[in-house]
């Protein structure tokens, strides 16, 4: 880890590429390396995983050395106000005597007991909690938190009736060709759809997630058939591409059918 800040040091001293960023330039990598996380997690390779972990901490020591140099806080301090937070929202683990025997659910609303003590005398919305997170995942914890007090449908039929109807409105903002109507319409059918899966139990970033990961797969797939081919992807007709597109689903379905656990 020391070597880790030293390097760093001597990069925002020395190179011109590290030294003309900023907090808010650097900001947009930290979500990229977020996602780099996710994807190296999901492929299974533990090789891509631990690099893509060492790709995030770049961040969090990166950033750690720009707020240092204008004498905010440096790597120790963020490591010890994270410390910090643990301990104190682990009160079952740190201070096991006086909250012993208790399960996940118990530690979730301990937790989030904590959260709300550490706020008071901070005055400010309900949904000021709510993560700066992508868009899909921020939609849905909204959706949470509001439930939490009631303002919901009471079951998936009324958060099917909203999309519906949210759904017949962004058609008739494209009809009509308003673009700032079809912007709004179509945000809200995404915000509607996100409350169907939510009803349902389904988290929209993971879903829309795992169809990313599958369409390239599949589209890899047709690449490297073009490729054994000798074809150009532009060589393709539409009809080629979507006869290979079928082939993909088909040896993939198949590759994950071999690699599921034997059922007990």
């Amino acid at each position: 880890m020391e070597q880790l800040l030293a390097v760093m040091q001597e990069l925002r001293s020395k190179c011109p590429w590290d030294q003309k960023q900023t907090p808010q330039s650097l900001t947009r990598y930290a979500i990229e390396e977020a996602y780099e996380v996710e994807a190296a997690v999901r492929s299974g390779n533990t090789d891509d995983v631990r690099d893509e972990l060492g790709d995030l901490l770049l961040q969090v020591v990166f950033q750690s050395q720009m707020y240092s140099e204008i004498g905010a806080f440096d790597f120790d301090d963020v490591v010890q106000a994270i410390t910090n937070k643990l301990i104190r929202r682990h009160p079952h683990v740190f201070q096991s005597e006086q909250f012993s025997a208790m399960n996940a659910e118990d530690v979730a609303a301990l937790w989030q007991q904590i959260k709300q003590q550490e706020k008071q005398g901070k005055p400010q919305s309900r949904l000021a909690e709510i993560k700066h997170a992508p868009a899909l995942a921020q939609a849905d914890e909204i959706q949470k938190n509001v439930a939490k007090i009631g303002f919901d449908f009471p079951d998936v039929e009324g958060a099917y009736g909203k999309l519906e109807e949210e759904l017949a409105e962004f058609r008739e903002a494209v009809a009509g060709e308003n673009s700032d109507e079809m912007l709004d319409e179509f945000g809200d059918c995404l915000f509607s759809l996100v409350n169907v899966g939510r009803k349902i139990g389904i988290s929209s970033e993971m879903a829309l997630l795992s169809t990313i990961h599958k369409f390239r797969s599949r589209f890899a797939y047709i690449e490297q058939q073009a490729d054994l081919q000798q074809k150009q992807l532009e060589d393709l007709s539409l009809a080629e591409m979507d006869q290979l597109w079928d082939q993909a689903k088909l040896q993939l379905k198949q590759q994950a059918t071999h690699e599921q656990p034997p059922q007990k």
